[in-house]
């Protein structure tokens, strides 16, 4: 099938949710094409409407005559972008941006655009970010816009800048980041000359707000294989702009390789928690997990420590690096529950190896389920991630130490309720029991009576009393 045939079937696809918007558009004189994503997976071949519930159009039409076009049409408006020409609208799922067509002009400070309106898609897609999204389809009569030659760029697997690299980067620096995304996204290698560019003017990042810059790297994360996104971006420098505990990884491997490269260590981590992801029994890609996994090493090289016997230590690099990742999390602007999700996975994970010998007492175990709360499932999937030694016997003790402490965990779960591990006597009871008014003392009883309830398990109510009567009198009261 040629390029035209696949863009025509891509526009037939599409016609009962656009029809009536194409022709009110072709009505008034004005032009109307799809761009993007969609156009892209249509020329390589890929017609999936799922994958193209978010279609974005270019149009002659200026906004305020886009607003009243689209008027009847739209289930719901958007007009947040109408200063940079774009409306955005929903209609039967589909969310839809149509953008009129410019001729930006960038301050190089930040990268808002002075904008300007075009005359000519050809002059709209030389704004785009790379070759293989500056290609449309006119909505009206199919013909296919491919000045650029992003269909030779799609064959060849390649990512290039509409414009020279140099001017792109410099006008929008996000697209640097873009770049490694894309890297990631579509399983292309970037041109010599734009990844040269990017490499070059990778400190420009610095002008693009935290929040863009989140947003990209979580879109790179969520790809199916971040892996090669990842690597490129520490190769061209973004990430000692981004995530430069991920760059700080890359340590030099003593010269009696005592320990692995922890940098590729991380990044096989992270493939292999993408492996085990299913387990989790949620709907997509897990943000969270991928993030622990790819982080969770983070405070090693501040903890590197080379022994008088030969061999490098880590000590406490949990601890270190559940810091680490909370500061560069929030500096990122990830939400409070995204920092502290990670930051205790990066905490808990070595939590296991301290057990691996099997010699885990019930105590050991509902603390271990305690302390990791609802995170219980993903801190499995990061420690069974975490092994990635190359001797397959030291492989197999350790998935099998795992499997016998999972299973511990639901012969525990099943005879008491390791979900709400809580003292066998309640505030108001101790303060009965102990005639204390409420105060910060109800509070210390309460904790001994959860640490023992933690070390003993359950205990029946006169016990639990005799207990609490016997800490009372060794505290004085």
């Amino acid at each position: 099938m040629t390029i035209p045939e696949q863009t025509a079937q891509l526009v037939a696809v599409l016609q009962p949710v656009l029809g009536p918007l194409v022709t009110r558009f072709r009505d008034a004189g004005h032009e109307l094409a799809l761009v993007g994503g969609p156009v892209r997976d249509a020329v390589l071949g890929i017609l999936d409407l799922r994958r193209s519930t978010d279609l974005d159009m270019t149009t002659s039409a200026h906004p305020q005559q886009v607003l009243e076009l689209i008027e009847g049409y739209a289930e719901a408006v958007w007009t947040t972008g109408i200063e940079f020409g774009t409306v955005a609208l929903t209609h039967r799922g589909f969310q839809i941006e149509i953008t009129t067509y410019r001729a930006d002009r960038y301050d190089r400070i930040s990268r808002n655009p002075e904008v300007a309106f075009g005359d000519s898609i050809t002059e709209d897609l030389a704004r785009r970010d790379f070759t293989v999204n500056a290609m449309a389809v006119s909505l009206l009569d199919g013909t296919f816009h491919d000045p650029y030659d992003g269909a030779g760029d799609l064959r060849r697997r390649l990512l290039r800048t509409p414009a020279a690299p140099e001017e792109s980067f410099a006008d929008d620096p996000l697209r640097i980041f873009r770049l490694v995304r894309f890297i990631a996204q579509l399983g292309f290698a970037a041109d010599p000359a734009t990844a040269a560019a990017a490499a070059r003017m990778s400190g420009e990042l610095s002008r693009i707000t935290a929040e863009r810059l989140q947003g990209e790297l979580t879109k790179l994360l969520l790809t199916a294989r971040p892996r090669p996104g990842l690597e490129a971006m520490v190769e061209l420098g973004i990430a000692d702009v981004v995530l430069p505990e991920l760059a700080a990884l890359r340590m030099e491997i003593d010269e009696h390789h005592q320990h692995k490269d922890v940098y590729t260590h991380s990044l096989t981590v992270l493939d292999q928690a993408i492996d085990l992801e299913p387990r989790l029994g949620l709907p997509g890609p897990d943000l969270v997990i991928r993030l622990a996994a790819l982080l969770h090493d983070v405070g090693k090289p501040a903890t590197r420590r080379h022994e008088p016997a030969g061999g490098v230590s880590f000590h406490h690099h949990e601890v270190v690096g559940a810091k680490l990742v909370r500061k560069r999390l929030r500096a990122l602007r990830y939400s409070k529950q995204i920092v502290e999700d990670v930051g205790n996975l990066t905490f808990l994970h070595l939590r296991f190896h301290g057990f691996s010998d099997g010699q885990w007492t019930d105590s050991a175990v509902r603390r271990y389920v305690t302390d990791a709360g609802d995170l219980l499932p993903r801190l499995h999937v990061l420690v069974r991630s975490d092994s990635t030694t190359r001797n397959k016997r030291r492989a197999a003790r350790l998935s099998a130490s795992y499997d016998a402490l999972e299973a511990r965990i639901e012969h525990l779960r099943q005879a008491e309720d390791l979900a709400a591990v809580r003292p066998d006597i309640d505030g108001n009871e101790i303060m009965r029991i102990l005639g204390l008014p409420p105060g910060p003392t109800v509070g210390r009883a309460w904790k001994f009576l959860k640490e023992l309830r933690l070390d003993r398990g359950p205990l029946d109510h006169d016990e639990a009393v005799a207990e609490l009567r016997a800490w009372a009198a060794r505290e004085g009261l």
